[in-house]
Order: C-alpha cells, then sequence, then structure tokens
C-alpha cells in the first residue's frame, strides 16, 4: 500500500486560524499589553510612596503580562496569520493605600479572566482547537493570578495601613523574583 500526502501551499499553514478567532485574540493582545501598562504605572505609584517592595511586585507583574500578550502574538503568527496590535490607554492609576491597589489588581485580573473565558468561548464555537489548548493555560493562570492578589489582600488587612506590618509586607513583595520564561 502506498501513501501519498498534499503538501500545504507555502503560505497555508495547516492549522488556519478564522478572521473572528485573529479578532478576539487581537483584542486578548491589546488587553494584555493594557494590564501590563496599568501594572507599570502602580509600580511608579508605589515608588513614590517609598514602598519599593510593591514596586518590584508591580514590575515583575509588568513582566508577566507583557509575556503573556507575546505568547497569544506567537501563537498568531505560527498559524500564519499577522496580529494587529491596538492602541493601548493612559491607565487611570489612583491609589493611596497598598490595600487599595492590590484591590484594584483583583479586581483587574476578575476583568481578565472573564476576557480569557470569553475568549475561550469563542475558541470552542469557531472549533479551533489549537486555540483552546493554548487557553488552557491561560485559564489556570488566570486563577493563580486571582489568588495570588487574594493573599496579598489578607496580609494587608492583617498587617494594617501603616507600621511594622507593612514593612514586613513590603519587604515580602521585594522578595518576588521573574519566573523563568515558560514554553
Amino acid at each position: 500500500m502506498m501513501f501519498t500526502f498534499e503538501t500545504p501551499s507555502e503560505n497555508k499553514k495547516c492549522t488556519i486560524m478564522k478572521d473572528r478567532m485573529l479578532q478576539a485574540v487581537n483584542k486578548q493582545i491589546q488587553a494584555e499589553f493594557q494590564s501590563a501598562y496599568i501594572y507599570l504605572s502602580m509600580s511608579a505609584r508605589f515608588e513614590e510612596m517609598k514602598m519599593s517592595g510593591a514596586a518590584n511586585w508591580m514590575r515583575i507583574q509588568w513582566q508577566e503580562e507583557t509575556a503573556h500578550a507575546l505568547k497569544l502574538f506567537d501563537h498568531v503568527i505560527r498559524r500564519g496569520k499577522t496580529p494587529e496590535l491596538f492602541e493601548l490607554t493612559r491607565p487611570a492609576v489612583t491609589f493611596d493605600s497598598a490595600l487599595d491597589a492590590f484591590e484594584q489588581v483583583l479586581e483587574h485580573e476578575r476583568h481578565v479572566t472573564k476576557l480569557i473565558h470569553d475568549l475561550y468561548g469563542v475558541a470552542v464555537e469557531e472549533k479551533d482547537y489549537a486555540m483552546q489548548t493554548l487557553l488552557h493555560w491561560f485559564i489556570d493562570e488566570q486563577v493563580e493570578e486571582e489568588e495570588n492578589a487574594e493573599g496579598i489582600i489578607d496580609s494587608l488587612r492583617l498587617a494594617g495601613s501603616a507600621g511594622q506590618g507593612l514593612f514586613m509586607v513590603d519587604r515580602e513583595l521585594g522578595l518576588r523574583s521573574p519566573e523563568p520564561a515558560a514554553e
């Protein structure tokens, strides 16, 4: 028995991404970069407040969100499409306490979780199994993001808004280091 295989044309990938999926992913790329921008702005505000540990935590969060955007960006390219980068808006970051800031982080991460779930819904409707597989990683990541924010909020509530407790939480936040790049 002889098998013959057709070779896809050079400009056609085997797992074509539909236009609706591409547009939805482009919007998520924007959301991830916008998140990074928000966290970098929060880092600057914490520096102004002389809370270098929280500033460090936010800067690492900025790196993670940028990596998330690039994970989607690279996936689009691997699928034979060209990502379209949408405009970012100036973050409206205002907070006077670490507790307020991390409550905003939790609210924002819950918003991003909803966006990821909505994107997964599009992937299911479009029968885009490659995107569904990638989005499983994002879904797990969002569980971790929310859990981390909730843990910091709990610590800040226990520590209070000033003094040694706040100093210790800030110091702990400063110990966060970037995670190794994921494959």
